[in-house]
């Protein structure tokens, strides 16, 4: 077998992995950048590699970017103030740190922490501002949708991260085996 396709192979186990890693809130969109980078430096560092990197990178920041800020926008939408906005956000960072121990599954716990810190967070501090208990409960709500949200559109992300890499790697094999087999 060709070591190409060996390396085609990895990269395709690799990005499988970080597929399941973002849907778990873990940093899967840069694990494909690294296995990117890694191909790209096998490959001789080709100029075709640095486009590729480049617009990788340029996703993964946008992945990081959905997934950060879905959870403040859909509470704003929900007519949270401000201050719960970020609440929801600090308390989803805080619930996937502290809570992740009270769910004693691995990488599960720590997401199912982050989403009841990010409705707690939400909840408790509209409560605080505007006082009244079910404008609370719907920005707790609408801060935990957005948790979800921003992890649905980071996996996206990264499925596409995904499909492009291993698409450029399928290519440059077939043209390296192309070029092997003509005279």
């Amino acid at each position: 077998m060709n070591p190409g396709w060996l390396i085609v192979l990895a990269l395709v186990v690799c990005c499988l992995l970080a597929v399941a890693m973002t849907a778990v809130r873990l940093p899967g969109v840069w694990v494909i950048v690294a296995s990117a980078v890694a191909y790209t430096w096998w490959s001789g560092w080709p100029q075709s590699g640095w486009t590729i990197l480049g617009v990788l990178v340029f996703l993964a920041v946008v992945g990081e970017a959905i997934e950060f800020f879905s959870a403040l926008f859909t509470a704003r939408r929900a007519g949270a103030s401000r201050q719960a906005a970020w609440g929801g956000l600090i308390g989803g960072i805080l619930g996937m740190v502290f809570l992740s121990f009270l769910v004693p599954i691995p990488i599960v716990g720590s997401a199912i922490g982050a989403l009841v810190g990010c409705f707690v967070g939400a909840m408790l501090v509209e409560t605080s501002v505007r006082k009244r208990l079910d404008q609370s409960v719907r920005v707790g709500v609408f801060s935990a949708a957005g948790f979800v949200l921003g992890t649905v559109g980071k996996t996206a992300i990264t499925l596409v991260m995904s499909a492009i890499l291993i698409t450029t790697a399928i290519r440059s094999g077939l043209a390296e085996a192309a070029s092997s087999i003509a005279p």
